[in-house]
């Protein structure tokens, strides 16, 4: 059998054999003048070996000879498949018990780990990134198949439901350090993170939305971060299309990726935001935006609407709208929201400015 390989293999390749035998015979007997219907059934008489007696007599050499090569072959045949079968599952069930329990028990040596919920295309890349990076983490999918497309990657993968506190306590919840809800349902992630915030008050929780107004039910539910894939994409788009020589020196070059790659090892992120023209902070010199910003992020280049970049600006230039800022600041999105509020109006006597 392990000349074959694996089991699910071996059982394969008997089934492949038995049906050659079988077509071949029934031809075989077709040859003689039978029948299809007295060809297949004398066929699976003998293969079976239940010896009912012969439809037609076996009166000549030839049927004699492909008689005889049928009961050696195809009982030798269902033998092999028999045992195939049974190895297989078998095996399978003991993996599936083994199995079980070598996952729970290197799941609850984990301790300080991430706990990534979902393995669809955020879910994937997410894991490669962490699996690269060597943090622990855990997979947690609720789809069968895609629990065994994580297993082949040879990552950590627990089974199970997580709107249910039982799956979340089972991927050790109350050990992690931290909670990724990456699944494209933006319920279930609210209702994710209201269990894990429950279960795990100090844990750090980032999650996805797919709705810009998903973003404040999951901070009001207890996420510390949210991110928005589609979003994120857009403002993605509109880098290249305003600030293509700044996107591609941030995005392409090797030492720039480093950078970002040191920044956000230290909680870190490096963006580029398009100033709007009435925004909060716009008409404002870089000064005056990092004092209002209290240490939440800095502008490290400034890039005009007119194509000009500006490597280490002044502290006092004016930033107008239209003008793209790099900034490196703790919450990418928190700082996207600052330039983005709407200005502040001023009463000053009967005028509004």
């Amino acid at each position: 059998m392990e000349l074959l390989g694996s089991p699910g293999r071996t059982l394969v390749s008997i089934i492949g054999f038995m049906l050659t035998v079988i077509v071949l015979a029934t031809l075989a007997y077709m040859g003689a003048g039978w029948s299809f219907a007295d060809a297949s059934y004398m066929v699976l008489l003998t293969v079976y070996t239940v010896g009912y007696g012969e439809v037609h007599p076996i009166a000549t050499p030839y049927l004699h000879g492909v008689t005889m090569a049928l009961m050696i072959l195809g009982c030798t045949g269902m033998i092999l498949l028999t045992g195939a079968l049974v190895q297989f599952l078998t095996i399978t069930q003991l993996q599936q018990i083994f199995g079980g329990r070598r996952v729970k028990a290197e799941i609850d040596k984990l301790d300080n780990h991430v706990i990534v919920i979902g393995f669809g295309r955020i879910g994937a890349m997410l894991a490669k990134e962490l699996k690269a990076g060597g943090a622990p983490f855990v997979v947690l999918e609720s789809d069968d198949k895609r629990a065994a497309a994580v297993r082949e990657l040879d990552y950590l993968c627990l089974v199970g439901d997580a709107t249910s506190e039982k799956s979340l306590l089972e991927a050790g919840i109350e050990r992690a350090r931290t909670l990724a809800s990456v699944l494209p349902n933006d319920a279930a992630n609210v209702f994710i993170t209201l269990s894990a915030r429950a279960l795990n008050p100090g844990i750090e929780i980032i999650a996805r939305g797919e709705m810009p107004s998903t973003e404040s039910k999951l901070i009001q539910a207890g996420a510390n971060k949210v991110v928005l894939p589609t979003h994120i994409g857009a403002e993605r788009i509109a880098e290249l299309i305003l600030f293509p020589e700044t996107a591609r020196m941030l995005r392409s070059s090797d030492m720039f990726t480093a950078l970002e790659r040191s920044l956000r090892g230290l909680g870190l992120d490096m963006a580029v935001v398009v100033v709007p023209e009435k925004g909060a902070l716009t008409g404002l010199s870089i000064e005056q935006i990092e004092r209002r910003a209290e240490g939440k992020f800095f502008v490290v280049q400034l890039n005009r609407q007119g194509g000009d970049s500006i490597t280490s600006p002044d502290r006092g230039l004016m930033v107008q709208g239209g003008d793209g800022v790099v900034i490196v600041s703790r919450s990418g999105q928190a700082a996207r929201a600052m330039f983005e509020a709407p200005a502040e109006k001023v009463r000053a006597g009967r005028s509004t400015f």
